[in-house]
């Protein structure tokens, strides 16, 4: 499995020295090569040469550098990605008081310049050496958040699926370099959802609007992988979502807290390895689903199960890279959960970042999160270790200077 390494958590302080061992010697010649001496003597053991180097350390990366630097306040706005809808400008407190990781655009952008002036706004309230994520939902078809001249049509993903993996990949590079050219770092995209063939239409979030590449695993996960590594090579980080997925669910969870409920998807669901096929070529995100999976861990949505998360995800397929989750600002499926505990059951969970598609909860999701974070040290860790992730993510980006 070819995964990228976004784990940079370690302080560099503390950072581990890696030492190369080398063979050991032969225990009949004591390291000699077996002629005589002479007189059949050995020498003294301070005159054997010596067979290990000496321990090494690596250089701290540019994340780990960054991460020592951040207060308390920094490292929790890290895990906020803020939603700023079309025709509006980025508060400014989301980004020099509470210090989000990023912002991501909603709605509908068809002006190019537009898009690029709200990029460089989000570069010019940030941090200097803290640079805002910037992302956007841009999957073709019905959901194309960049329109007009802002990024070309491409076409629905099971228009795509029915073509197969080669066609996914040159429409995800076209989506690539329109990203790209208007300075977007990420890409919410692809879905990789295997929707359920009794379904059909009828399963709302993916169905219905043409999201899903198609009802077979293996061939949903070709074309997840093609549209990942296509996303790749125009230098934009690939989401995969909506793990575990959504294609059995009858319900949007952006609009419903009922529906919403999957009783087949398990630890060993053959509709999982699409996201498989996603994470082994190299996708940096997972997005998580809002609904709710009983055989993972009832009542719970999947964005605060651990089972979900740690156990699944990380655990069985082997993700380390950075887990988001759905929106939880305006989503029906969450309004029921006070908002402080949208960001914390995540953290608790296992997951890192929220998305928040209400710009107001900013300020409120990053003082729950430095508040859990100052409760004790294994929360300040968790913290830590997810704001590690995202810093990761921004430094395989190439967001940070080296």
């Amino acid at each position: 499995m070819r995964r990228r390494h976004l784990l940079a958590l370690a302080p560099a302080a503390a950072l581990a020295a890696c030492t190369a061992e080398g063979p050991a010697p032969d225990p009949g010649t004591d390291g000699h090569d077996g002629s005589s001496d002479g007189g059949g003597a050995e020498g003294p053991p301070s005159q054997q040469p010596s067979t290990t180097p000496a321990p090494t350390t690596e250089p701290p990366t540019a994340a780990e550098l960054l991460l020592e630097t951040l207060s308390p306040r920094e490292l929790a706005g890290q895990l906020v990605l803020v939603g700023i809808p079309a025709g509006s400008e980025i508060p400014e407190p989301v980004l020099t008081e509470h210090h989000a990781g990023g912002i991501f655009l909603l709605q509908v952008w068809e002006s190019a310049e537009e898009v690029e002036r709200t990029v460089a706004a989000a570069r010019d309230l940030s941090r200097s050496d803290l640079p805002a994520l910037v992302a956007v939902d841009q999957e073709g078809g019905q959901v194309r958040m960049l329109r007009g001249d802002a990024a070309r049509n491409t076409p629905s993903a099971e228009e795509l699926g029915a073509q197969g993996p080669e066609a996914v990949g040159g429409a995800y590079t076209s989506i690539g370099e329109d990203l790209a050219a208007r300075g977007i770092h990420v890409a919410l995209s692809p879905v990789a959802d295997v929707v359920d063939p009794e379904l059909g239409n009828a399963n709302e979030p993916v169905g219905t609007l043409d999201r899903g590449f198609g009802t077979e695993p293996a061939a949903v996960g070709e074309c997840v992988a093609a549209a990942t590594r296509a996303l790749a090579e125009q230098g934009i980080g690939a989401t995969l979502k909506h793990f575990p997925g959504l294609g059995r669910v009858e319900q949007n969870t952006d609009f419903s807290a009922q529906g919403i409920e999957d009783e087949i998807t398990g630890p060993e669901d053959p509709f999982l390895g699409s996201f498989r096929a996603g994470i082994e070529a190299g996708a940096p995100l997972v997005m998580m689903s809002s609904a709710i999976y009983p055989q993972l861990e009832p009542d719970v949505p999947a964005m605060f199960s651990s089972a979900a998360i740690e156990d699944l995800l990380r655990g069985s397929l082997g993700f380390d890279g950075l887990v988001v989750t759905d929106d939880i600002g305006a989503a029906k499926a969450v309004a029921d959960v006070p908002v402080p505990e949208r960001a914390t059951r995540l953290l608790e969970a296992g997951g890192d970042v929220v998305l928040t598609a209400d710009p107001s909860l900013t300020g409120e999701l990053v003082d729950a999160i430095e508040e859990w974070a100052a409760q004790n040290s294994e929360q300040e860790q968790r913290v830590r270790e997810s704001a590690g992730r995202m810093l990761a993510l921004k430094e395989q980006l190439g967001l940070l200077d080296a």
